[in-house]
């Protein structure tokens, strides 16, 4: 028997058996780890610098903000608890790229491509001997990521995947071009025709337990964290800010805002960001048995490259985690808790991952859940200032802020400080993305949009609205 589901009419029992008796909850946070919450702040402080959120951007600032200047009093503060949002509910996936990928690269920024991607590199190595230094347990594995063209995408997509590893090559990348062969030798799927596999700018991680070790690394240097303290508004207060909480307040000398999706502080940001909830899942662990039938030794990330793509890995424990497609935009981008269950998109991930891997028919998922992320109309991390350079910001990491979130903070901190280096001197952070328009037209437009992309996907066109997009600089090559 087949249902129709959220416009997929070919969804089985089996794939919902499947899902039946997952809990909706992220699977990385089962774990023995998770530290003690923070106090609430009950009173007024000062300090020198206060984050303003506590994921991966809000605590790398306030961690370089220390290793910069041991002295500098820092103040961290999140409305719920660190990594409780996007940084500990993600996929772990933790790539050099600060422009969402090299074609996105290539569309926006030519002349700066090279260095972005050399800055990038020395990001995620960056970040890597910051695990080794601050002995965070985090399972980091940089065993790279292949990009797979399928027999779900238009044959074209193969041609856009030689072009990538001619221009990565040219970049000077350790990139390996696989053949069918070759990709099914390395992750056993009767749909794989091809992969490009990119070997040393991506890790894995598990990110909660990254988010955990980047806040026992914050407070070793100094950094007092507040959990469960929202900021409620900010003001300019003599030469410096007031931050307002809901039970006190902070009197700073700076503000590094590190929002993600959540309503800005500052108005002006609201027009460049949209938040957007992505789904994903994990199954139980596999057995022995079943990771022969898959092979998958060197445990790669894997992503396919359609516009609507899914993401996956293993787990330390040998669970296979399956995300990505659906990525949905609530009308007035509203955000709910209950946004972050979505039955039907479990339903459609369960039917693509058994399309993928048939020879785990049996298989049963153990977690499903979602959550928001922050997206703009260059796919990437822009940054700002205010107040004569009192607050600064950066957002708009779609998704890819693993890593780029770190490179990110330094900015920001080169801001508030009036640093300039290769980055600020950048067409990359100078800039910033086309604001989104107002409702209904943000609705319609994202809708069209996604519809679009589902249609290039099957056909390999792009249609009128993307290519009117395209001449706006608004398109999207993932």
């Amino acid at each position: 028997m087949s249902f129709d589901i959220d416009g997929d009419e070919d969804i089985k029992e089996f794939h919902l058996d499947a899902i039946a008796d997952a809990d909706p909850y992220p699977y990385w946070y089962d774990d023995a780890d998770e530290p003690d919450s923070n106090p609430t702040l009950v009173r007024t402080e000062s300090c020198d610098l206060c984050v303003v959120g506590g994921g991966y951007n809000g605590l790398w600032t306030a961690i370089i903000a220390k290793e910069r200047d041991p002295s500098r009093d820092v103040v961290l503060i999140d409305a719920h608890e660190v990594g409780s949002q996007a940084s500990g509910r993600n996929g772990g996936f933790m790539e050099s790229s600060l422009t969402h990928g090299v074609a996105n690269g290539q569309e926006r920024f030519p002349q700066e491509l090279p260095l972005l991607e050399e800055l990038g590199l020395k990001n995620l190595n960056d970040i890597e001997a910051a695990i080794q230094r601050y002995n965070i347990d985090c399972d980091y594995e940089r065993t790279g990521v292949i990009d797979i063209a399928t027999t779900f995408h238009a044959p074209s997509y193969l041609d856009e995947l030689r072009d990538d590893y001619t221009q990565l090559r040219a970049l000077g990348q350790k990139v390996e071009l696989l053949d069918q062969q070759a990709m099914r030798a390395q992750v056993n799927s009767p749909t794989y025709l091809g992969g490009l596999w990119r070997k040393d700018r991506a890790a894995l991680v598990d990110p909660a337990r990254l988010a955990w070790g980047l806040k026992a690394a914050a407070m070793s240097l100094g950094v007092r964290i507040y959990e469960d303290t929202k900021a409620t508004s900010i003001e300019k207060d003599g030469v410096g800010v007031l931050v307002t909480t809901p039970l006190g307040r902070i009197r700073a000398g700076r503000v590094a805002l590190a929002t993600n999706a959540f309503k800005p502080l500052l108005k002006r940001i609201g027009h460049y960001i949209a938040p957007v909830y992505d789904y994903c899942m994990v199954t139980e662990p596999l057995t022995k048995a079943q990771l022969a039938e898959i092979g998958w030794e060197k445990r790669q990330g894997l992503s396919d490259i359609s516009n609507q793509f899914h993401y996956y890995r293993l787990t330390e424990d040998n669970r296979i985690l399956w995300g990505g497609y659906d990525v949905i935009y609530f009308w007035g981008g509203k955000m709910n808790s209950e946004f972050e269950s979505r039955p039907e998109t479990w339903a459609k991930l369960s039917k693509h991952f058994f399309d993928t891997f048939p020879q785990l028919e049996g298989v049963k998922f153990t977690h499903t859940w979602g959550g928001v992320i922050d997206t703009c109309s260059r796919f990437s991390v822009f940054w700002g200032k205010a107040w004569q350079g009192r607050v600064a910001y950066s957002v708009g990491y779609t998704g890819l802020g693993v890593a780029s979130t770190r490179f990110g903070a330094e900015v920001m901190l080169d801001l508030l400080d009036g640093k300039r280096s290769k980055a600020t001197e950048t067409e990359f952070v100078k800039s910033k993305p086309i604001p989104f328009p107002p409702e209904p037209f943000r609705f319609i437009g994202i809708q069209a949009t996604r519809y679009s992309l589902d249609r290039e996907d099957k056909t390999g066109k792009r249609n009128l609205w993307l290519r009117g997009l395209d001449r706006f600089g608004l398109g999207f090559d993932s």
